[in-house]
């Protein structure tokens, strides 16, 4: 029966610990920002364009005249 108290005060300490990291990381300002995830998922399947370099436009040119 022992065991019980032990397991539940150790429960209670961990519990105790997660609630005081979370109000510290929301004193710090750690969820403050709540613009950037709704705008975020509209741009995350954005291609990025790669410029042409000078010698692969000089290939196409090449390749488009044969």
């Amino acid at each position: 029966m022992s065991i019980i108290y032990v397991l539940l005060s150790i429960s209670v300490l961990v519990a105790i610990v997660f609630f005081i990291a979370f109000i510290i990381s929301v004193k710090k300002g750690q969820y403050d920002d709540t613009y950037t995830p709704s705008v975020r998922m509209l741009f995350e399947d954005e291609l990025v364009k790669e410029e042409p370099s000078i010698s692969k436009t000089k290939e196409n040119k090449v390749n488009s005249n044969i």
